[in-house]
């Protein structure tokens, strides 16, 4: 992995085969995505953009949660099967997935934004306009979390993100 910045970006170069994923259908384990992380406290936010550019299959860039290695959660944009995917894997041992594909998204500033509020992480996801809910998720609150933007890259090398916004606020004062 490299990472320099570059007009106010940060921008990251992906490791061949770096990847987050815990066993569930294809019975591995990967630890080994890249993600620059911080204290996460109850009651913030974090939000992060980045330029959608990649086309490489699995290449993703988004949010990482994580507790320790097994108990964790990536949200963010996936490439594969030819359009950008918008997902998130929750794990807890092992990893789960959801995901959306949003081809009109390609060659746009995404922005996710993961809220914790107690128990549960909101997460929101936009290209243009307002956020969009993706997903609410359980978390332990008695538990210590990081969060921060990630990058993978699992079949290929050369995968480059461009962060473009990392910032942190308060929680969303509700879910709709």
């Amino acid at each position: 992995m490299t990472v320099e910045t570059q007009n106010g970006k940060l921008v990251v170069e992906a490791a061949d085969k770096s990847d987050f994923w815990r066993n569930t259908s294809y019975q591995f384990i990967h630890n080994d995505g890249h993600a620059l992380l911080k204290t996460f406290p109850d009651k913030s936010a974090l939000e992060v953009s980045f330029n959608l550019d990649f086309s490489g299959q699995w290449d993703q860039c988004g949010i990482f949660i994580r507790n320790t290695d097994v108990n964790w959660i990536k949200t963010g944009v996936e490439y594969f099967d030819g359009a950008p995917h918008v997902g998130a894997v929750v794990t807890r041992e092992n990893s789960d997935w959801s995901m959306a594909a949003y081809p009109e998204w390609f060659g746009k500033v995404i922005t996710f934004r993961a809220s914790r509020d107690g128990n549960a992480l909101t997460i929101r996801a936009k290209a243009d306009g307002d956020f969009q809910l993706v997903r609410v998720a359980p978390i332990d609150p008695q538990l210590n979390w990081e969060a921060g933007p990630f990058i993978c890259a699992p079949t290929r090398a050369g995968m480059v993100g461009e962060f473009i916004l990392w910032q942190e606020g308060a929680a969303d004062s509700s879910l709709h």
